[in-house]
């Protein structure tokens, strides 16, 4: 599955999370606000447990923290559709709950940067040039993706490949790739040791790339470094378990990170 295209060129890939080292950030009251849900209480907490597979994994403590902040981030982003798409609730609350998922190892707010979501029912063509590195030649062309962060600011959003992510199992989750690389743009940091560590570790996938290797992380993280973290944020989520095996080194860089450790959480029924 084709992912999003970073147009921002960073100047440093580093460990994005520890916004906390920089202070808590002031509100800002000029975003538009999203109608308020209809009901609160058991009707959210029905729909995440109906269609966000990770609710199923979270501690009860964890549950409780993201049923609030699903309806904080829902009052506080507005959502649009693209062309005429229509958003409904269910869809609100799906996206806010897988985003505020990766958020709930910190207390702090990370989403005052972010302008709005913008879904479109399917994949979504976008304009993209490519400069072979070689040549200097630039190639111009177009690209269905499912995905896309526009800097610091905006997500876009395919809502065909959401909904499937949370019925595939092979590391999958578009949301979350998206809003790390929103969390990357809005609040760089990290330390030289964190960098190096996943520095190592994307260059240890592009080399079992070339060598044709089939690899547990998305061969697409071998695109750069921005993606490799992506990929890797998808996968601490969605198969904690087998990324601590397989990479152990780079599942602690992302526990850390996060402040959350999913390959000890246990499924429940509830």
């Amino acid at each position: 599955m084709l992912r999003s295209i970073l147009f921002l060129a960073a100047a440093g890939v580093v460990i994005f999370f520890l916004w906390r080292r920089f202070g808590p950030k002031t509100v800002d009251t000029r975003h538009e606000r999203s109608p308020a849900l209809p009901s609160p209480g058991a009707d959210l907490s029905n729909v995440v447990a109906r269609d966000v597979r990770l609710w199923a994994h979270l501690p009860q403590s964890l549950k409780d923290t993201l049923l609030s902040r699903v309806r904080e981030f829902i009052e506080r982003i507005p959502f649009e559709g693209a062309h005429g798409f229509e958003v409904t609730d269910d869809m609100r609350i799906v996206i806010a709950a897988q985003a505020c998922i990766v958020t709930l190892g910190h207390d702090d707010y990370p989403f005052d940067d972010l302008h709005g979501i913008t879904l479109h029912p399917d994949e979504f063509v976008v304009e993209e040039s490519e400069e072979d590195e070689e040549t200097g030649v630039v190639t111009e062309g177009y690209r269905a993706i499912s995905g896309q962060s526009q800097g610091s600011d905006r997500i876009v959003l395919s809502w065909r490949d959401v909904a499937d992510s949370q019925t595939r199992h092979e590391g999958y989750n578009v949301v979350i790739h998206e809003v790390t690389h929103f969390l990357e743009h809005s609040h760089p940091g990290g330390d030289r040791a964190a960098r190096a560590a996943l520095e190592a570790a994307y260059e240890s996938l592009c080399d079992a790339v070339d060598r044709g290797e089939e690899t547990l992380l998305d061969p697409y993280g071998a695109e750069d470094l921005t993606e490799f973290l992506a990929v890797a944020a998808e996968f601490f989520f969605e198969r904690p378990a087998d990324l601590r095996e397989r990479h152990p080194t780079l599942y602690v860089l992302l526990r850390d990170s996060f402040r959350l450790d999913p390959a000890t959480w246990q499924a429940t029924s509830s």
